[in-house]
């Protein structure tokens, strides 16, 4: 029995009747939590590049794949290999330059016939898809994408650095108005038009955010340390104190 396949039998006998009880009263929904959980691991793994627990993150995210797919077949929804065909006929269906005869220049041009194709299966909006859960920065950069292909955008990344600069003045305008409501606002549209900058530097927002949260919180930890050292706490020590001690840590790290 081939691998995939295997593990298909072994996620059949754990949801079975002798199976395991906690396996057994899964239901889509609880299995939710874990499904974004494996996402994350597997984009940590990539991150740190390492192969190895890429290869392990990858099994248990296909084990997720295998059980929803396992639950839907046994509420007479569909099978694996429906969840398997469907996305082969997809790829064949969208991909009309590899396994058809149209002809393309590179990958603007996939990416603009990608949107016509889907559009002819019934899409009424290029934003259809884009799903709303999307952590807020990347479902940014989805619909930029997406309004990209249909020749919405700036010219040059000038556009966006200008529009960068016209959303940070409204923000000090809003700020100064006390304008709780409107401050919320123009920082959504400060946010938003700085991602529209990283994707002109070819720069993933989320990815970039991320990494700067991981090193500030290894400051933060070196700072702890240090403190902990002294045996005092963070709260006995000076703004300045602090300061000194981030600015030592951040040369710790050249």
């Amino acid at each position: 029995m081939k691998p995939f396949y295997k593990l298909v039998e072994v996620m059949e006998k754990l949801r079975g009747e002798n199976g395991c009880p906690w396996d057994k009263k899964q239901t889509h929904k609880s299995l939710k939590p874990y499904l974004i959980e494996e996402v994350y691991e597997v984009i940590n793994a990539i991150d740190r590049e390492d192969y190895e627990e890429l290869k392990e993150e990858l099994g248990d995210l296909l084990l997720q794949v295998v059980f929803h797919a396992q639950l839907a077949k046994e509420e007479g929804k569909f099978t694996i290999d429906d969840v398997a065909n469907g996305i082969v006929e997809k790829l064949i269906r969208r991909h009309p330059h590899v396994f058809g005869d149209v002809k393309v220049s590179g990958s603007e041009e996939v990416l603009k016939n990608w949107e016509k194709i889907k559009k002819e299966e019934g899409k009424k909006s290029i934003f259809d898809g884009v799903p709303e859960g999307l952590p807020a920065l990347l479902k940014a950069r989805r619909v930029q994408e997406k309004a990209k292909r249909v020749g919405f955008d700036w010219d040059s990344i000038d556009g966006t650095l200008d529009k960068v600069e016209e959303e940070v003045r409204e923000l000090k305008e809003a700020v100064v108005n006390k304008d709780k409501e409107k401050i919320s606002e123009e920082f959504g549209d400060l946010l938003f038009s700085l991602v529209n900058v990283s994707r002109f530097l070819g720069i993933d927002a989320e990815d970039s955010l991320r990494l700067t949260v991981n090193k500030f919180m290894d400051r933060f930890r070196s700072i702890e340390k240090k403190v902990r050292e002294s045996g005092k706490k963070v709260e006995d020590y000076s703004l300045d104190e602090l300061d000194r001690m981030w600015n030592e840590a951040k040369k710790e790290e050249v």
